[in-house]
């Protein structure tokens, strides 16, 4: 009954922005629909007995677990954000002309279409039905970088499809893999991963291997791991800042969760011995790739952009250490991460407002006389670059800390690495925000900038994200630490 409700809001959503005009109407009911999302999956949480495996519709291929919710939460809280910091920032657009108004309607759409494919797909039980949903979630997120009126969109986004969805060819076949490992194995095919999760012991490592391997290559480029993370910095830095947001806090989040669904399967077998170095070598060039592309970066969005792929490269070093507490704070940072980075583009995106005539999403950034200009962003980016290169109070801090901390138990040498690889990250980081936030006009002299007066609705959400951040930070109450367990439990880790 509980994915009925998701789909019928969802429906009457696509109803009420196909039958009006108003661009604030169509922008209510995207903030409307995440809010009762994020209330439904609240109302599972609290009321419901998790997993949820009894449906009216679909129960074979369907369930609802705390990973599953943990995801939906995110990417719910993140949406609803993202819709109250587009009201000002698509009319921005719209004045700008960057934007259509012709486009508004399908901008809409896509937009509440894409939350409802997320969310799907974080409560399918069948790998395969997970997969469509995945590279549903592609194409619709390629209409919002596209919707602008700029061929560089354009290109963004189909090259964002041509990775993405060649890619996932490989996680099809990595799938048709495990359908017939479990066929051979149990006698009957099946890709439900509770059923796998019940049987996988059984299942022959040398098999395990190639089918992870290929869907390994899927999911890889779904959340920007090297070396299928080229797409990454284009499109997000292309992208309007409220769909940035989306695709670095919500979209990277289905590639990963692909990855630890599978990866849970693998460590019941003795694949694991072979699965897990590599995924902490990949998660090693992952981070160096980015780190070393931060250093000379002169385009915020795409250091932002970069910074996404130096975190999935830490997720993936965290998973293959395989322990429950490396697992527990994997978890924790993809929350952290997703919060974090979702207010770095906002305060992106109000400077982007502020100097759009200045640059472009290739261009190196020309701010100046930010701290009287935009103030807010600016502190935005500094509170939000300190979140994200994992400082004390904020979350990151302690995902980082203990993550490291296991990998110090299991290869000094591999911590050493990494510990100078998230140095030279941010070095970058904090290099650019001291050249660039630095720049002042000369005294005495008439600035030719005159100040963007940004919208409550693009202030509000970046200020709740930052006060939520050093909130779990400073503050992670025991239930939640107690649901990040469950998970851990649910995985078998």
């Amino acid at each position: 009954m509980i994915l009925i409700a998701f789909v019928l809001v969802s429906v009457l959503s696509l109803v009420i922005i196909a039958a009006t005009r108003s661009h604030r109407q169509m922008n209510t009911v995207c903030i409307t629909q995440a809010l009762i999302f994020a209330a439904l999956a609240a109302y599972v949480v609290i009321f419901q007995q998790v997993p949820v495996v009894s449906f009216l519709v679909g129960s074979q291929y369907f369930f609802i677990d705390h990973l599953g919710l943990f995801e939906v939460l995110i990417a719910t809280v993140i949406f609803a954000c993202a819709a109250i910091y587009a009201r000002g920032y698509v009319e921005g657009l719209l004045e700008s002309g960057e934007l259509e108004k012709g486009s508004l309607k399908l901008f809409y759409a896509a937009w509440a279409l894409l939350l409802l494919v997320i969310v799907l797909a974080f409560f399918s039980d069948n790998l395969a039905l997970f997969w469509i949903f995945a590279e549903l979630t592609t194409i619709i997120s390629a209409m919002l970088i596209a919707i602008l009126a700029a061929r560089e969109n354009i290109d963004a986004a189909i090259k964002y499809i041509f990775v993405a969805s060649v890619s996932m060819l490989f996680a099809f076949v990595g799938f048709i893999f495990l359908f017939e490992i479990s066929r051979v194995s149990l006698g009957a095919g099946t890709l439900n991963w509770t059923v796998l999760m019940q049987h996988a012991t059984a299942f022959p490592p040398g098999m395990m291997i190639a089918s992870f391997v290929l869907v390994f290559v899927g999911f890889a480029a779904k959340s920007g791991i090297f070396p299928f993370h080229t797409w990454l910095p284009e499109a997000h830095a292309k992208a309007p800042s409220a769909v940035s947001a989306i695709l670095s806090g919500v979209l990277l989040n289905v590639g990963i969760y692909g990855i630890i669904r599978v990866y849970a399967i693998v460590r019941q077998t003795t694949a694991v011995a072979t699965i897990a170095p590599m995924l902490s070598v990949f998660g090693i060039l992952t981070i160096s790739i980015a780190a070393l592309s931060m250093l000379p970066q002169k385009n915020l969005k795409k250091l932002v952009a970069f910074s996404s792929v130096e975190n999935m490269g830490i997720m993936l070093v965290g998973l293959a250490i395989s322990t429950p507490i490396a697992l527990f704070w994997v978890l924790f940072h993809i929350m952290a991460h997703s919060f974090t980075k979702a207010s770095l583009f906002f305060s992106s995106g109000i400077l982007h407002r502020q100097y759009r005539s200045r640059f472009s999403s290739d261009a190196a950034d020309e701010i100046r006389d930010v701290f009287r200009l935009q103030p807010l962003a600016a502190w935005g980016i500094i509170l939000g670059g300190l979140a994200i290169i994992g400082m004390p109070p904020f979350p990151i801090f302690f995902s980082e800390f203990f993550i490291l901390m296991q990998l110090g138990a299991v290869s000094l040498w591999v911590l050493g690495v990494m510990l100078i690889l998230l140095f030279i990250a941010a070095g970058g980081l904090g290099y650019f925000v001291l050249t660039t936030f630095t720049q002042v006009s000369e005294p005495k002299t008439s600035s030719d900038i005159e100040p963007y007066r940004t919208p409550a609705s693009m202030k509000v959400p970046t200020i709740f994200l930052l006060v939520l951040l050093l909130v779990v930070g400073i503050f992670l109450p025991t239930s939640g630490m107690e649901f990040l367990n469950q998970i851990v439990t649910e995985l078998k880790f």
